[in-house]
């Protein structure tokens, strides 16, 4: 994760004004949208965080998708050096939270994803490297470290029909998607085969005999816990 925050802070930091308002990876968004949007989820795992170790369950968002939304809007705008500024103070403030999380308390809950706060760091992790690829600033799925892109795999496998098998032919890596028998043997190098399920584009396409599967929608949040039942 510090390597991940390390190479986004580096992005940032050569960015200019003119490189911000230009399109990002991401169809009607800015670089200046993913920054910003980058900037807010670690300032709301930050919250999440704080509030975890205090024994308290908080949405991320107290206006949900709607207020994730608006924030977004509201600075992406920003100057490259205030986005470079405030990436930097959020991400800095985030990490020394976790810092202080004792071995125990990983396995708090948290209301993102009804999971733990453990989890909330590998959300972090998938969120700045695969956005990392949609600010168009160099960084590709090829520089995402191998486990990165295994995590990715186990995350979205969701995506992929029923039967849907995939093969990782440089990291001996494999995965299926449901029970039964191989309906769809997907093979491919393991960062494509992630870039693929995030819905990135691969250096090298996967194939399949019969052809790439249609992927099913993100991963779902489901509602929210407010007990810790």
């Amino acid at each position: 994760m510090i390597e991940a925050h390390g190479v986004l802070e580096r992005l940032a930091a050569r960015l200019d004004d003119q490189q911000v308002t230009e399109a990002s990876g991401l169809p009607g968004w800015s670089r200046g949208h993913v920054l910003a949007h980058l900037t807010d989820n670690a300032r709301m795992f930050g919250r999440l965080a704080e509030h975890a170790l205090r024994g308290e369950l908080v949405a991320g968002y107290d206006g949900g998708t709607a207020e994730r939304n608006a924030i977004i809007e509201a600075t992406a705008g920003r100057s490259a050096a205030e986005h470079h500024a405030e990436l930097a103070a959020h991400t800095a403030a985030l990490e020394a939270t976790w810092a202080r999380v004792a071995d125990m308390d990983w396995r708090r809950p948290v209301t993102f994803r009804n999971a733990d706060l453990a989890a909330t760091v590998f959300a972090r992790w998938r969120e700045a490297w695969i956005h990392m690829v949609d600010l168009d600033l160099g960084v590709r799925p090829d520089d995402w470290p191998e486990d990165l892109a295994a995590h990715a795999i186990d995350f979205l496998l969701g995506r992929l029909p029923a039967g849907t098998h995939l093969h990782a032919d440089d990291a001996r890596g494999q995965w299926s998607a449901g029970d039964g028998p191989p309906d769809t043997m997907v093979t491919g190098r393991v960062r494509d085969l992630a870039a693929w399920l995030a819905g990135r584009t691969p250096t090298v396409s996967p194939v399949a005999a019969e052809g790439l599967p249609v992927l099913g929608p993100w991963p779902p949040h489901p509602p929210q816990r407010l007990d810790r039942a």
